[in-house]
């Protein structure tokens, strides 16, 4: 590392609000302790969050995505989030059951602004719980219960600046290495690549719940 780096860094509080300044005006009112019915309009709107968790192996984020509202607003305290099928590796709940405080991100396809919820989670397997979240009559495995603890939005600037929502910057999935090639190189051909890329987004179409 450049050692100009370390000379430069900012190592407490007050050296970082002296840099930054303090936020005022629509930066500080727009946060709140509850699920204002604007933010629950957003969160209906939403098909995609993610979700952090923070356990005693480190830090995690987990994408979720499913159709829009599937983020169930249950009161202006509470949020149900389904666990649908996966991998199994279950870090998000892993560290749940190790720290209860959660981060949520939500974004709207073509929406600049995004919608911030930090709280506390709680898993369940109540089966009218779970009943709730049947899609093809297949349940969740669980649902993330979360209580809120404070929800704002997030201006626009990100979005604009990553032009996310413009088609003229998607690109070809075939210019980056397929996921076989990459878990082929990664496992050092313990799992063959191209049996692994055959078939894929069908299986994986196939399985979505």
């Amino acid at each position: 590392m450049d050692s100009t780096i370390g000379a430069h860094q900012i190592t407490d509080v007050a050296a970082l609000e002296h840099l930054y300044g303090a936020p005022a005006g629509a930066a500080v009112e727009k946060e709140l302790d509850y699920i204002h019915p604007h933010y629950r309009a957003m969160i209906a709107a939403s098909p995609f969050v993610v979700l952090a968790t923070g356990g005693p192996a480190g830090l995690d984020t987990s994408p979720r995505g499913d159709p829009a509202g599937f983020v169930t607003v249950e009161d202006e305290k509470t949020l149900l989030i389904p666990d649908r099928r996966g991998n199994n590796r279950v870090d998000s709940l892993r560290n749940i059951l190790a720290n209860p405080h959660v981060a949520l991100l939500f974004l709207i396809p073509g929406v600049g602004e995004t919608l911030r919820v930090n709280g506390r989670a709680i898993i369940s397997t109540a089966p009218t719980l779970l009943e709730r979240f049947t899609v093809g009559g297949k349940l969740p495995r669980s649902v993330i219960v979360v209580h809120v603890d404070t929800v704002f939005f997030q201006c626009s600037r990100a979005i604009w600046r990553s032009k996310l929502w413009d088609p003229a910057q998607h690109i070809e999935r075939s210019s980056l290495p397929s996921l076989g090639t990459m878990i082929g190189d990664i496992s050092q051909a313990r799992i063959d690549g191209a049996t692994y890329d055959s078939g894929l987004y069908e299986r994986l179409k196939a399985a979505l719940y």
